[in-house]
């Protein structure tokens, strides 16, 4: 990677072998990234049976028309008590949303729960508890030992429903056949 590139706004796609259960077959959608750190979500990793009307309705936000019972997703290992929401740029909240690519963005605010809820959520969206963090040059360095391949996001690997095959997918925009990779890397 050289230097001044990063990966805001790129899908990062686990290599067979990570070494870490937490994102075998993990596709994270790389929210922020900088010299200093880097922030993702894992896009296809559901809460088994915990979805995001449940979840809201824990929360005390009442939904205000008919909502699909998407599952809420593991964003990750880090601060898995926090709720962070993936969505379609046509809704911002001024500071508080980040735009992380093309037509995406973060929110992690109360706000936009109550917008998932209400009358006019964003077009497509998903929750997800906790995320993905690294410090100074370590996704770098995991870059350079081949424990993640990256791709260009795209609105069905983030806000699909087809969890178990975003991982799979995300390596055919690639090329790739999963079969045919292994655990063990190299360098020429």
């Amino acid at each position: 990677m050289e230097d001044g590139e990063f990966l805001t706004g790129k899908m990062l796609i686990a290599m067979p072998g990570i070494g870490d259960p937490r994102f075998e077959r993990a596709l994270v959608l790389i929210c922020a990234h900088d010299a200093g750190h880097a922030m993702g979500v894992a896009v296809n990793r559901p809460v088994e049976g915990l979805t995001l009307p449940d979840l809201l309705t824990r929360l005390e936000v009442e939904p205000t028309s008919e909502m699909s019972p998407d599952l809420v997703l593991l964003g990750g290992p880090v601060d898995r008590e926090r709720g962070f929401v993936l969505h379609t740029d046509d809704y911002m909240s001024g500071d508080h949303t980040l735009q992380v690519g093309q037509g995406v963005a973060l929110t992690a605010t109360r706000e936009v729960l109550e917008a998932l809820a209400g009358p006019q959520p964003p077009r497509r969206a998903v929750l997800a508890l906790g995320y993905a963090g690294w410090g100074p040059g370590q996704l770098e360095r995991e870059l350079r030992e081949n424990v993640w391949l990256t791709c260009e996001a795209d609105e069905n690997l983030i806000f699909g429903a087809g969890h178990a095959r975003k991982w799979a997918d995300a390596l055919a925009k690639l090329g790739v056949d999963p079969r045919l990779l292994s655990s063990a890397a190299g360098s020429a």
